[in-house]
């Protein structure tokens, strides 16, 4: 019996046949060739098939831009168990929660920085869940656990051999499964096969015209779809270097292109203007970087288009503007080189994949009617873990169905016009506005309260909770707003908080966002 196999660590085994010598991975002053990288690898992957782990397991990383995410990744894949990364600004109460829906085995855990503990949060999260038997902390070289009798990934690597043969897996087995959210409030775990994560990646290298001489810089958090495919498993594909930046800031980035010869930068549009506005661009030899750097790929939100022709006149570069999201691996669509571009479209769909714009009725609409982005093809993921009857939602009528509205023009150019559902874009983070209620209804002093987003100059969106107290409680919003700092993940807490008598209702008791957004 023939079977179709394609484990997703083949992009690292592939590199490392054909490229033993070259850079894989630079990180600061330290660089990893394709066969250092590998043998790391390699040795996690033995280390967990020794602690009985295997096969279809879930194990969860939380983890910084730093050499360790692909080390950690590739060896989970290697193995045959399914990768579950985790956003690092996590809390211990959201960490638990992600540990047991996803049936996550074991946890591996960045030790964190003095302003991120994040050690200190995934042991008090793991802690929490009883199914999850094992937590290893990634520490640096020689630095021992900070957590008494849980052990380090140094641990876990000790003797081991820098040798593995990967674990056949199915093209339709989960490789990794992506949390996002929605309406509903809770976090849903988008399963993505190794098919449908090596055909993205793939597919970016078509659409990038990569090769292996470019050098990807990546400060898209390694967590999410965007970096983790379009750059980290793409670039590796195609035997490329890549520069790591755990945290994005215009200054360090500007100097990895400089020293690095970076050709390629993707971003959401935040950085990019950050990076356009950013008042020490003087001491940069920008016609150096310009001369190396190729391409931009934005994606995330809409760029304006005053900052997307600002980036490419300042840089001489062609930006390329893509929609997707985690259930899609996540491009869908992209604008193209060598073909017309449209600012403010995201382009085609990607190669192999359909779009279709659709009423309330699943009936297809005409050029310039407005409906909802629907999607099929080789992208799609498997379903939500454990939801069944979410993933039959989202797969209406054959469809996978985005929650965004949008429209096609004339010439078959897709553009987004809103989202159908509540979700905040911060920062090119997403924030599930019912997620952050229901957590804030643990306050002792709240009894209602609505989030919306609210348009912001900076982060695309801020955060907006309006707070109904309880009869006789009382607090300020500053007093609320520190609450929720210390409760929730930095990106996902109001920075605005407003304290009212009621809230704006309809007749059948809803709350009217619409009139908070506009008050």
């Amino acid at each position: 019996m023939t079977t179709n196999k394609t484990n997703l660590a083949i992009v690292l085994e592939d590199a490392y046949r054909v490229y033993p010598d070259k850079t894989a991975i630079i990180f600061r002053d330290t660089k990893l060739t394709y066969t250092q990288l590998n043998g790391a690898v390699n040795k996690i992957a033995n280390g967990l098939t020794s602690m009985g782990l295997g096969k279809g397991d879930k194990i969860a990383l939380s983890c910084l831009n730093l050499p360790y995410f692909p080390m950690v990744y590739y060896a989970i894949l290697k193995i045959g168990a399914v990768v579950v990364p985790l956003n690092v600004l996590l809390k211990r109460k959201e960490i638990a929660y992600h540990l047991e829906d996803s049936d996550a085995k074991a946890y591996f855990s960045f030790i964190g920085t003095e302003d991120l503990p994040m050690a200190q949060e995934a042991y008090a999260g793991f802690s929490q869940v009883d199914s999850c038997q094992h937590l290893w902390i990634i520490t640096p070289e020689g630095m021992g656990s900070p957590i008494e009798g849980i052990p380090t990934m140094a641990d876990l690597m000790q003797d081991q051999s820098p040798v593995f043969l990967s674990v056949a897996t199915e093209n339709n087995d989960p490789a990794v499964i992506l949390y996002t959210s929605g309406t509903t409030g809770r976090p849903k775990g988008a399963q993505l096969s190794h098919f449908n994560m090596y055909t993205n990646a793939a597919m970016t290298n078509q659409l990038f015209e990569s090769t292996n001489r470019d050098i990807h810089l990546i400060t898209l958090p390694l967590f999410h779809s965007f970096g983790q495919t379009t750059q980290m498993n793409a670039g590796i594909m195609s035997g490329c270097s890549l520069v790591i930046i755990p945290k994005f800031d215009p200054d360090v980035v500007l100097s990895a292109m400089q020293e690095h010869g970076v050709t390629l930068f993707a971003g959401v549009p935040t950085m990019y203007w950050a990076i356009l506005n950013h008042p020490g661009t003087d001491k940069y030899d920008l016609d150096k970087i310009s001369s190396n750097l190729r391409l931009g790929a934005s994606g995330g939100s809409a760029m304006p288009v005053a900052v997307m022709e600002g980036v490419e006149k300042k840089f001489n570069i062609t930006i390329l503007e893509g929609y997707g999201l985690s259930e899609t691996s996540p491009v869908a669509s992209f604008s193209r080189l060598g073909v017309e571009k449209i600012p403010g479209s995201i382009g085609l769909p990607a190669p192999g994949i359909e779009l279709s714009i659709m009423d309330q009725e699943g009936n297809e609409l005409g050029p310039e009617e407005v409906g909802e982005i629907c999607i099929r093809g080789h992208n799609i993921m498997i379903g939500y873990y454990n939801k069944p009857e979410a993933t039959d939602e989202a797969f209406r009528g054959g469809w996978f169905h985005s929650g965004d509205l949008g429209k096609r023009d004339e010439k078959g150019y897709y553009y987004v016009v809103d989202r159908l559902k509540d979700m905040i874009l911060r920062g090119g983070y997403n924030v599930y506005p019912r997620e952050v209620e229901e957590m804030m209804m643990d306050h002792p002093a709240i009894s209602l309260v609505a989030v919306v987003g609210v348009p912001d100059d900076e982060y695309g969106e801020e955060i907006e909770a309006h707070v109904v107290l309880k009869e006789g409680q009382q607090a300020t919003p500053e007093q609320i707003r520190d609450w929720c700092k210390q409760e929730m993940a930095a990106y996902k807490y109001p920075r605005r908080v407003y304290i009212k008598d009621e809230l704006p209702m309809n007749a059948t008791g809803k709350i009217l966002k619409r009139v908070l957004r506009k008050q």
